[in-house]
């Protein structure tokens, strides 16, 4: 950024059309609120201060959003829907006056980045005695956008699409809401802002009229224009989380990821994948996700707060707040939840739930089995049907699987209940007491059996 700057973020609007009772600015894309979008790209675009317009209801819960807290921003209010300028005004009050820019955005434009941020602001400082830089974009009709009234190439005003004459509302030129303005020049037009409209309100636009006139004005088209789409529908919300879920894919593939099929992928930001790795189709991966190199994930399977080791191959499955070791194999049809941890080079089958379970190296449990609660310990193996009952009608109760255990079919672990290592459980025992390292146990309850004499 060519000059030192600051920005306002208008966030005041009600957002009726989300019909919802959350601020429109909090409804989330790709795993972050609306607003977060926004205030990522000035932050990368190096503001050093962000003051955020809000009404009552957002600024209750703006503090509440832990994932808007990462920034350096304060908040004013603005107490009654009084326009864009009246809006401006308040945030300027709460600024103490310095030279530089000021960026003006809005809290609903979650497409905008960085580089269309970092070029009006280099408008605006590139020529001594220009006063405002504004984004223009040319947009397809009808539009509700305010349409760019050009006198020759010079902008003249902007008019909002209500209070446009018919010859007005047929032009493609549209007013983006983005600016940089000279802070000075700003402060000193916004007390001249009248509320002579359809509206009666106090519109930000009627500044660039005012400061047109004295010629310092400089267009700086949008090189496309759905980055300054704004969001006033659930309709356009999904539009937007498509784009935005488009450019993650992009940048992750062109990190050296393989995703298959990027229109059945949905990714969240803050999601970190390694080279070589493959995304299957239909495979949601969020919750700020950490994959592995060399992994293969999907196809259907949803990670999410998940860490996954390097080789990893994960068949249609869920994994949430859970982490896998290297080399690990898992699914189809299983899921890991509740803080799991798994070893190196695990199997885990189909119909396998793991639950606050670690699982050592080289473990399995290759078909429908409930490990919940659970410490299981290198090279055992849990047959088909096994569960560790954790749960005694008042508490959650712990089971011990030591190493090199062979855990039979149907058998059930009452916790809590220790096993040693390289025990044995006969089909369908139930183990309600210790059972001791290298004893082979069968039935309900479980009992010991005595080993065989060797042959004589």
């Amino acid at each position: 950024m060519a000059m030192s700057a600051r920005a306002i973020v208008l966030a005041a609007g009600k957002g009726t059309r989300m019909k919802s009772a959350r601020p429109k600015v909090l409804h989330e894309l790709c795993g972050r609120p609306m607003l977060w979008w926004g205030l990522e790209a000035l932050s990368r675009a190096g503001v050093d201060g962000i003051t955020v317009v809000t009404n009552p209801q957002l600024e209750a819960q703006f503090g509440q959003n832990p994932m808007l807290a990462d920034f350096d921003a304060q908040t004013v209010v603005q107490p009654e829907q009084a326009g864009t300028g009246d809006a401006v005004r308040i945030a300027l009050a709460a600024m103490p006056p310095r030279e530089g820019a000021v960026l003006v955005t809005y809290g609903d434009m979650p497409l905008i980045d960085e580089s269309l941020l970092r070029g009006v602001t280099a408008a605006l400082a590139k020529r001594p005695g220009r006063l405002l830089a504004l984004v223009t974009a040319r947009m397809p009709l009808p539009s509700t956008f305010g349409r760019v009234v050009r006198d020759g190439k010079r902008v003249a005003r902007i008019v909002e699409a209500r209070d446009c004459s018919d010859d007005e509302l047929e032009l493609d030129e549209m007013n983006a809401g983005v600016y940089a303005y000279d802070e000075r020049a700003l402060r000193e037009v916004v007390p001249r802002i009248g509320n002579a409209n359809v509206q009666g309100e106090y519109y930000l636009t009627d500044t660039i009229a005012l400061l047109a006139a004295e010629g310092r004005v400089v267009p700086v088209i949008a090189r496309d224009h759905r980055i300054v789409l704004g969001i006033n529908d659930r309709v356009e919300l999904a539009h937007a989380r498509t784009i935005l879920n488009a450019r993650l894919c992009e940048q992750h593939m062109r990190d050296g990821v393989t995703i298959v099929d990027p229109a059945t992928t949905y990714l969240e930001a803050g999601v970190r994948i390694g080279a070589d790795t493959i995304v299957l189709p239909g495979t949601s991966i969020g919750r700020n996700s950490v994959i592995g190199r060399g992994c293969t994930v999907g196809p259907h399977t949803r990670l999410e707060a998940a860490t996954i080791g390097d080789g990893v191959r994960i068949l249609e499955s869920v994994v949430v707040d859970s982490s896998v070791g290297p080399g690990t194999t898992i699914g189809p049809f299983a899921h890991l939840r509740g803080g799991s941890r798994l070893g190196e080079r695990v199997r885990i089958g189909n119909f396998v739930e793991t639950k606050n379970a670690e699982l050592a190296d080289d473990t399995k449990a290759n078909h429908l089995a409930y490990i919940g609660d659970a410490a299981v310990g290198a090279r055992s193996n849990i047959g088909a049907g096994t569960i560790t009952a954790n749960f005694d009608g008042l508490r959650k109760n712990r089971t011990e699987i030591g190493a090199d255990v062979k855990i039979g079919t149907n058998t059930s672990l009452v916790a809590p209940v220790t096993v040693g290592d390289g025990a044995v459980t006969g089909a369908g025992t139930v183990v309600i007491r210790d059972v001791a390292a290298g004893e082979r146990v069968v039935g309900n309850p479980a009992r010991p059996i005595a080993e065989k004499p060797a042959p004589a």
